[in-house]
């Protein structure tokens, strides 16, 4: 039986520092896939002022034992003081699919 496996969300600066982030990931066998999505504008509240920015989101598909780990890259490598990384259980997927995500990410 696949462990619980997860879609985590991460916002990016730019395109450097989401591939890096990316490529980091994969690697160490913490993901099984990160979809890079540029061009997206974030609005947000930040120490009381709104702000806007241009920013890239990762979609990181890895399973919930390695979202320690995970975190843990992501804010070793990522410039933001307080980045986003939301962690989202999968609970439908194609079996296969889900099935190989747990596969690359033991």
């Amino acid at each position: 039986m696949p462990s619980e496996i997860l879609l985590v969300y991460c916002t990016c600066p730019d395109a450097t520092t989401a591939a890096g982030i990316a490529n980091e990931l994969v690697d160490q066998g913490l993901a099984a896939c990160v979809n890079q999505l540029p061009g997206i504008t974030s609005t947000y509240l930040w120490q009381g002022v709104r702000e806007q920015a241009s920013e890239h989101l990762l979609l990181i598909k890895s399973s919930a034992d390695r979202y320690p780990a995970l975190e843990q890259a992501i804010l070793a490598s990522h410039p933001y003081e307080l980045p986003e990384i939301i962690a989202v259980s999968v609970s439908r997927g194609l079996p296969d699919y889900l099935h190989w995500v747990d596969r690359c990410t033991r």
